[in-house]
């Protein structure tokens, strides 16, 4: 039995319980060895002491272990303590899949797509591993509070289908392929069938097929057509709808065969979304197994001979003969044209003629490869580069945009953005701020080819100090002695085949000139010789559309896109954040996350505590009778009332400013004056009365 606080494993202190399922429960934990949090998976107690199952579960946790994907929900550990079997695994903050389609009904396309796509290249990693997971679901898929989406559960589906435990406890009945719902065999391609059904849930907020009963629903994944998710949602396109009905084929054959087919159709649909280019193979017309007839036999054996010497060709024939002449009276018709052809194909000047041919191919095919080798080692350039790409008629150029009299930072950003690489120099001049920038190497307003080295010359107030050396050296080196000299440290990585990965390649400021304490300076450091790597385009205030054609025209894919507020008006529904800076260099196919902003955050303030009395004014008395009133700095007036009791308990929620004045205003009453007169005469005079008004600031606390 788990009990909060107690230690398993001695080293994972079981924290609270965040999860429960059909075969275990789930608690979050601290692993005191490495001093993380953990999420442990303990078995209920009825699997727990299925020693069969118990078996085969730490196979496949231990098998699931060895994955390591941002996509997968990572396995750390598997064990048992005094009878409870364990396995550790990532603790992912956020919620299921399936909640988060109740919460929302049911996803756009884009999301839809988007999440797709992350689930099927962690799934991709674990076919690559040879382990399928056999109970993709919503539940088993976790969407972060970060937005990254991971598949959990690898190994308990197998260990548990080979139990046979019960579609009621798997709870994946709703997702099952057809073979599995026969009891058979389960691949890669059953895998595909259940992302299928997730992804109609996902896009219509529902599942295919529903019934009263587990069999009932497992019968109609065998024998009912697949619905299409149009006819509950028409404005799904064309490509996803294809895309859906292909994954969710009855034969896994006419399924996609690979996790990589399905990706590459997810990311053209997000191109192409209304293109009918998604391709269903018919086993029946295309894969079906065929007799061979003689007629089969006699050309097969024709490819054969060509590789084989004469005496083995008229041997083959006279074989293939004598088979037909057995089987003669079976079809005389076709025996009399087979002997026409047979006589035909195989007289001795052909057959000479045709291995004659057969040897110039040879030759041709050995000259192209010859050929295509030296292109390739740069030999053959016939008027292209050195690494073999057709020269443009002119490299990529850019506008030089005007930089003077901006601030350093802002200028480099936007340099940056533009594909230009800015280099600082600094000059001391009083005339102008700290860090503006005095003049750049370009003019502003010229075409110049993109990665050309902009030289910006920037004010500094006084003689700074002197930057000292890195190039060359390691980059954790490099930081550590510019920040020592009291340098601020901004990296960009490069691809450079001449310095080895992780050294720096140069510095701006350059070594031995003068820069204010505290300025930056960066570093350009060596990713190596350049691969597949591709350099993250800017995407944001782009909208969602059109940065998902940039980054997919780039070679790369949409992650998940989330909607939050932005202070930045200018950026209402266009993208706010992008997961991976501009300009750094990320694998082909890497999904980049994208935040789209709602505009402005509608924060609001509330206002709940005791009004005390306005001593500040010293001729107030207790038990005076006051005019309070509490208005907003946006005028909304939350209070007005009188009381001479004090403090004034208020409650108010949803205030739209963040603070506010209150009002105090109470009469004073003076006693009327006696005065003497010249004579001696003793006048009274009247009683005084005042208005005062004692203002006072309050501040609201945000919601």
């Amino acid at each position: 039995m788990v009990k909060i606080g107690m230690m398993i494993g001695d080293r994972y202190e079981i924290l609270e319980k965040i999860g429960t399922g059909g075969m275990s429960d789930v608690y979050k934990a601290k692993d005191h060895k490495l001093n993380r949090f953990v999420a442990v998976k303990v078995l209920k107690q009825e699997f727990g002491e299925n020693a069969n199952f118990v078996s085969k579960f730490r196979i496949e946790a231990q098998a699931a272990a060895g994955l390591m994907h941002p996509n997968i929900v990572n396995v750390y550990d598997v064990g048992e303590e005094s009878g409870i079997h364990y396995i550790v695994m990532e603790l992912v903050e956020g919620i299921t899949l399936k909640k988060y389609i109740e919460k929302k009904a049911r996803l756009s396309v884009k999301e839809a797509v988007s999440i797709a796509i992350q689930v099927s290249m962690g799934i991709e990693a674990a076919h690559n591993n040879h382990i399928i997971h056999r109970d993709i679901k919503p539940q088993n898929i976790i969407i972060s509070k970060e937005g990254k989406v991971k598949v959990t559960d690898f190994g308990i589906a197998k260990a548990a289908t080979s139990n046979t435990i019960t579609s009621n406890v798997m709870g994946s009945v709703h997702y099952t392929s057809p073979e599995q719902a026969r009891g058979g065999y389960s691949d890669e391609k059953s895998d595909i069938y259940s992302l299928g059904i997730t992804m109609f849930e996902m896009l219509t907020g529902r599942v295919p097929f529903n019934g009263e009963t587990t069999v009932a629903i497992a019968i109609k994944h065998i024998q009912e057509e697949m619905p299409s998710p149009r006819e509950y949602v028409s404005e799904i396109p064309v490509s996803v709808e294809q895309i859906v009905l292909k994954c969710c084929q009855k034969s896994p054959d006419r399924r996609y065969q690979s996790m990589g087919e399905l990706i590459a159709d997810l990311k053209q649909s997000l191109i192409n979304p209304d293109e009918d280019f998604v391709k269903v193979v018919d086993p029946d017309e295309e894969a079906s197994t065929r007799m061979i007839t003689d007629r089969d036999m006699v050309r097969i054996k024709k490819q054969s001979d060509r590789r084989d010497s004469m005496d083995e060709a008229m041997r083959l024939k006279k074989d293939s003969r004598r088979a037909y002449e057995e089987d003669e009276e079976d079809d005389e018709e076709e025996d009399e044209d087979w002997e026409d052809e047979d006589d035909e194909d195989y007289d001795p000047k052909m057959e000479k003629i045709t291995t004659i041919l057969a040897v110039v191919a040879a030759l041709l095919i050995g000259c192209i490869v010859i050929f295509l080798v030296g292109r390739a080692f740069g030999v053959f350039s016939f008027g292209e580069k050195a690494d073999g790409e057709t020269q443009e008629a002119e490299s990529e150029q850019v506008e030089m945009i005007r930089v003077v009299g901006m601030n350093v930072d802002d200028a480099k950003r936007a340099l940056l953005e533009l594909g230009l690489t800015p280099e600082i120099q600094y000059e001391v001049n009083t005339s102008y701020d700290e860090g503006t920038v005095l003049r750049a190497s370009v003019q502003d307003g010229l075409m110049i080819d993109k990665n050309t080295v902009i030289v910006l010359t920037v004010a500094q107030g006084e003689e700074g100090v002197t930057v000292p050396a890195v190039t060359g050296k390691s980059e954790a080196e490099a930081v550590s002695v510019l920040e020592k000299e009291g340098f601020v440290v901004s990296v960009t990585e490069s691809y450079d085949s001449s310095v080895e990965s992780g050294y720096v390649i140069s510095q701006s400021p350059e070594a031995d000139t003068t820069a204010p304490k505290g300025s930056s300076v960066t570093l350009r450091v060596s990713q190596g010789a350049e691969d597949d790597k591709i350099r993250v385009p800017n995407v944001v205030g782009l909208t969602e559309e059109d940065a998902t054609v940039t980054l997919v025209e780039s070679g790369l894919g949409v992650g998940t896109v989330t909607t939050v507020s932005n202070e930045d008006a200018s950026l209402v529904d266009k993208v706010c954040y992008q997961s991976y800076s501009v300009g750094s260099y990320v694998d082909k196919g890497t999904a980049v996350d994208l935040k789209v902003s709602t505009g402005p955050e509608d924060v609001t303030y509330r206002y709940s505590e005791g009004i005390e009395a306005p001593t500040e004014d010293p001729e107030y008395r207790g038990g005076m009778p006051v005019n309070v009133t509490v208005t907003t700095a946006d005028g909304t007036q939350l209070l007005s009332t009188q009381t001479s009791n004090f403090p004034v308990v208020v409650n108010y929620t949803g205030i739209k400013s963040p603070n506010g004045t209150i009002t105090f205003r109470f009469t004073v009453e003076r006693e009327a004056e006696s005065t003497t007169d010249e004579n001696g005469n003793v006048i009274t005079g009247e009683a005084v009365t005042e208005e005062k008004t004692v203002t006072r600031e309050v501040n609201f606390v945000q919601e």
